[in-house]
């Protein structure tokens, strides 16, 4: 082989070394703009959830009571011991998509040692007539919210709701977390973490 024949070869392998070189450029360059196109196409079509959630306080009241020992004949009967916490909680909801939002359940979630213990919102109308039962809790009424509403667009709806929990007062002291759900037709569940404290009244 010449001399010449050597360098004709030498300088061909350069050139498809450098050809190679481009495409593998050019084909990492396309990959990054493919991903980047990607990535934006997703955010800009992810949609914000349709309702917010803020809880404004919560405060719990325990209570023991103790059945009379007689019934309705007055026959006696043996006593009970009942223990229960009542959990208030105030909430704003709004409604920031374009279409009414339809609220159809709320649950409070108490993490326990034991694991977690779910109660619904009682309805408007049992909360009143709580307060009208324990005349003492009625220096804190506020007006209810109702776990089965509906939120218009650009509306917010504030009230508080009741749970109840049958447990001692020790018991609901050794709860670790607090968290509420908020069901909604059609719509993924609305999850709100409390993370201050829980007067006691």
């Amino acid at each position: 082989m010449s001399l010449l024949q050597q360098e004709s070869r030498e300088a061909a392998g350069e050139s498809y070394t450098k050809g190679t070189s481009h495409v593998i450029m050019a084909t990492v360059i396309a990959v990054v703009l493919v991903s980047a196109a990607v990535t934006i196409y997703v955010i800009s079509g992810e949609k914000p959830p349709a309702a917010t959630g803020e809880i404004a306080e919560v405060w719990a009241h325990p209570m023991h009571t103790e059945t009379s020992g007689w019934d309705a004949n007055g026959a006696e009967i043996p006593k009970e011991s009942i223990d229960q916490v009542l959990l208030f909680t105030h909430v704003k909801l709004h409604n920031q998509g374009k279409q009414p939002i339809f609220l159809h359940q709320v649950l409070a979630n108490l993490t326990l040692p034991d694991g977690i213990h779910s109660s619904y919102a009682a309805t408007p109308s049992d909360y009143e007539r709580l307060f009208k039962a324990y005349p003492a809790l009625q220096q804190w009424h506020t007006p209810p919210i109702s776990p089965d509403l509906t939120i218009q667009p650009g509306e917010t709806k504030e009230g508080t709701f009741v749970c109840s929990y049958r447990m001692t007062k020790a018991d609901w002291e050794t709860h670790k977390t607090l968290s509420y759900t908020f069901n909604f037709q059609y719509l993924p569940a609305l999850t709100v973490d409390w993370k201050g404290a829980v007067t006691e009244r």
